[in-house]
């Protein structure tokens, strides 16, 4: 398992498609890209870290664009809400 100094080596960016952004309204959940070799756990650990939320699932996935994490966030924070703090709109 690698181990990363910065939450910004494990979650690279946030990954939008109208797919994404229909996740977001209605299941409270964002996309992001992240490092090959992260695992969920650390991947959750990085976006609780960089947004100060809480993370209740992580799902992943490796296509054409990298490793991508569908995370899934605990009811008392918005997805929305963390949409536009990082300019996903």
């Amino acid at each position: 398992m690698v181990k990363y100094d910065s939450p910004h080596k494990v979650v690279l960016h946030p990954y939008v498609t109208e797919k994404a952004m229909m996740e977001m309204e209605e299941e409270n959940k964002l996309e992001f890209i992240c490092d090959l070799k992260a695992t969920k756990h650390q991947i959750a650990d990085a976006v609780e870290e960089l947004f100060d939320v809480d993370v209740e699932k992580v799902n992943t996935r490796i296509d054409g664009n990298g490793k991508r994490a569908v995370v899934k966030f605990t009811e008392e924070h918005s997805a929305e809400e963390i949409g536009m703090r990082i300019g996903v709109f």
